[in-house]
């Protein structure tokens, strides 16, 4: 056991549980191009009933998802109004302007929530000098704000502002399920006053790929038309969907467990001399920290000492590394995760160890 990987750098690094993989091995497929593989019909039908939307499209990854609904509901010039810690601006390769030629305007708060007041002074004027308002994203939960969850009166507020304004509305929703389950309130009142929104199935579900876009029959037909412009179109993917669909049915509940553990570890980090938990309260399953100034330690020095203790973690910061749960972690790799910190900050071997 002590020389078992602790792997906490994202909940991407799940693997299919043995269920997962019989599942996989009996799917029943077909030709996803010519639309008659059964069991990606079969996700997308109740992918779309859980968001309740009338239609769904299934695509390879969350990247995929948000740019195939930023591209059906933008056109070149227009311009994307989002949180400055978007997963769209961050983590996708430029794609909003490489892709659907957009620019973007950010709003600034550490844990990727805005309001009403935020969004109004950003809407352009509607003249020609000027990019169009197109497009308002939300991210929930704001992976860069700590897997902050969205309150839904807030979501309902700013989203009623910006269809005054005549904004189209996308609810980048690849962590939805942690929301839905930390909060108790269901991903389709989330969802509700979307026009599309995108969860992912290979992070805190535990499937090894797969993420898929919700929203009326329209804009999915546009969404699809785009997953093949952008190379998503693949043949017989049943048994990738097969691995999403298990996962929906079986491993929503439980990601409980992983908000436990998250809330556990950031505990533990806090009782380190030396170091502070970055974006408190932690909601959901990931956790960011920070290493005080005066201590002979930078993010990636850190994580250089975990790893050579087998334990895996991100410098996102000079100093500050970030931590995500997820099923192929359990508590007791929680404790031991915390001792492996401890040890390498502070030099001295925790007690009880």
């Amino acid at each position: 056991m002590a020389d078992m990987i602790i792997d906490l750098r994202s909940d991407t690094v799940t693997r299919p549980t043995p269920e997962m993989r019989k599942a996989i091995a009996n799917a029943e497929v077909g030709d996803e191009v010519l639309g008659d593989d059964p069991t990606v019909r079969k996700l997308e039908e109740k992918f779309a009933a859980h968001l309740g939307k009338p239609a769904a499209c299934f695509v390879p990854t969350g990247t995929m998802a948000n740019q195939t609904a930023i591209r059906a509901h933008t056109e070149p010039g227009d311009e994307i109004i989002c949180s400055e810690g978007s997963h769209i601006i961050h983590y996708e390769t430029g794609a909003p302007a490489a892709l659907s030629g957009c620019m973007i305007r950010t709003i600034t708060n550490p844990r990727g929530l805005f309001d009403v007041a935020d969004v109004t002074p950003l809407v352009r004027q509607d003249a020609y000098h000027f990019p169009h308002s197109r497009l308002l994203t939300v991210e929930n939960t704001h992976n860069r704000g700590g897997g902050t969850v969205w309150p839904l009166e807030q979501i309902q507020r700013v989203t009623a502002e910006a269809r005054k304004h005549k904004l189209r509305l996308h609810l980048d929703g690849a962590r939805l399920w942690n929301a839905s389950v930390a909060s108790g309130i269901a991903m389709k009142e989330f969802a509700k006053p979307f026009d599309t929104i995108s969860c992912c199935f290979s992070k805190g579900l535990g499937a090894p790929i797969g993420s898929a876009v919700a929203g009326d029959a329209e804009i999915i037909l546009r969404v699809q038309r785009f997953k093949k412009m952008f190379g998503g179109m693949t043949r017989q993917v049943g048994i990738l969907a097969a691995a999403a669909l298990y996962a929906m049915d079986n491993h929503v509940q439980r990601l409980a467990e992983d908000h436990a553990n998250a809330k556990k570890l950031a505990e533990l980090i806090a009782n380190i001399p030396g170091l502070s938990i970055a974006l408190a309260p932690v909601e959901t399953n990931i956790v960011y920290f920070d290493i005080a100034q005066d201590v002979p330690l930078t993010g990636q020095q850190l994580s250089d000492k975990l790893r050579a203790q087998n334990v895996l973690m991100l410098a996102t910061g000079p100093r500050r590394i970030r931590c995500v749960t997820h099923l192929d972690v359990d508590a007791p790799m929680i404790d031991r995760a915390a001792q492996a910190i401890e040890r390498s900050v502070t030099g001295r071997v925790p007690v009880g160890v």
